[in-house]
């Protein structure tokens, strides 16, 4: 059985991110604080995936955790 992820919603979420920072995305899907990571995950196959933010401002993050561009949303909920 391959473990697959959670889908959080089946649309982005819009976060404001700061150049520099590190994020930690949530892969598993069942954090409370989506997209980010809670540790919802531990104990799972699955683990966050750390990213820093190329620039200030708005970005859209993936939140159906089957985007082929995480973090960022690449429309994949589309299809779902």
């Amino acid at each position: 059985m391959s473990d697959q992820p959670t889908i959080a919603a089946k649309a982005p979420a819009k976060v404001t991110l700061q150049a520099g920072k590190d994020y930690w995305f949530c892969t598993c899907g069942k954090s409370a604080t989506q997209p980010f990571c809670d540790g919802t995950h531990k104990g799972s196959s699955f683990a966050p995936k750390k990213f820093t933010a190329e620039k200030d401002g708005d970005s859209w993050l993936c939140q159906c955790k089957h985007t082929a561009n995480a973090p960022f949303c690449d429309g994949t909920h589309k299809s779902l």
